[in-house]
């Protein structure tokens, strides 16, 4: 099965190749695919992200409501889900559908020599998409000749930043916006680590899709997300106010004395 997919990727990207005559120029062509094909979903995302922001307060105090009771916190949460036509994890679908083909480029770009006959290139931008500064750097070459390389390890996670740090803007809990950047620095650190070693055409690829995600969020998504949540709240203000009714026992009357 992987197999299969590892092929797949590998007839585009080599047909892709034959268009454009170039390695790198196949990979962006690639990367700008997928975001077009996945941005539906993306923006199904964006206003399942956004309804989230509306409902955080409800779910929170069904949360707290039931804190001592996990089965019918559980419960209670599943029937709002269900009421509100939400699913808490539709946010995540197109990270999950990248992920494969991210994993399957990579060992694509590792024997992209094969399938070029020689050297894979960027046009003489990156003299080896094969190759990462840690490997560069490793043969003995001059730091000149590493820059690109080391350039696109280092954007690779500022690209991880950036978004995160537009995404704070959106929250107006002073905490949560410290924890969030708090946050966004570390994973950008530990991208920096992870792509020390990665192949620069896998590199290439993530920071094409990330410049991407950050037009986008500038110029799509928050106007998706503004209209999903004023949507979210016009639906939550016009949903029947659930009251709990607790009956009173009735007092037994006192009897007449004769």
């Amino acid at each position: 099965m992987w197999e299969a997919f590892t092929g797949l990727i590998t007839n585009i990207l080599v047909g892709i190749h034959g268009f454009c005559g170039d390695w790198g120029l196949a990979i962006i062509i690639l990367t700008l695919c997928v975001r077009l094909l996945i941005m539906p979903l993306m923006t199904r995302s964006t206003r399942s992200s956004a309804k989230m922001q509306v409902l955080q307060p409800k779910m929170k105090e069904i949360q707290d409501r039931y804190a001592d009771d996990p089965e019918t916190m559980q419960k209670e949460m599943s029937k709002f889900y269900a009421e509100n036509k939400f699913n808490p994890l539709g946010g995540c679908l197109p990270i999950i559908l990248q992920m494969p083909i991210f994993f399957a480029l990579f060992s694509v770009i590792r024997n992209i020599e094969a399938l070029s006959n020689g050297t894979a290139s960027f046009f003489n931008i990156v003299p080896n998409l094969a190759l990462g500064p840690s490997q560069v750097l490793a043969s003995g070459a001059p730091i000149q000749d590493a820059a690109i390389y080391i350039f696109l390890d280092i954007l690779f996670g500022a690209l991880t930043l950036v978004p995160m740090l537009l995404n704070t803007q959106v929250s107006t809990d002073p905490a949560q916006q410290r924890t969030s950047r708090i946050m966004g620095i570390v994973m950008a650190v530990w991208m920096v680590w992870i792509g020390w070693s990665l192949p620069s055409g896998v590199l290439l690829y993530y920071n094409t899709s990330a410049l991407w995600q950050v037009a986008q969020q500038q110029l799509v998504t928050r106007r998706v997300m503004e209209q999903a949540k004023a949507q979210a709240e016009a639906d939550m203000a016009n949903r029947p106010v659930e009251v709990s009714v607790v009956r009173k026992e009735r007092k037994a009357r006192p009897h007449k004395k004769g």
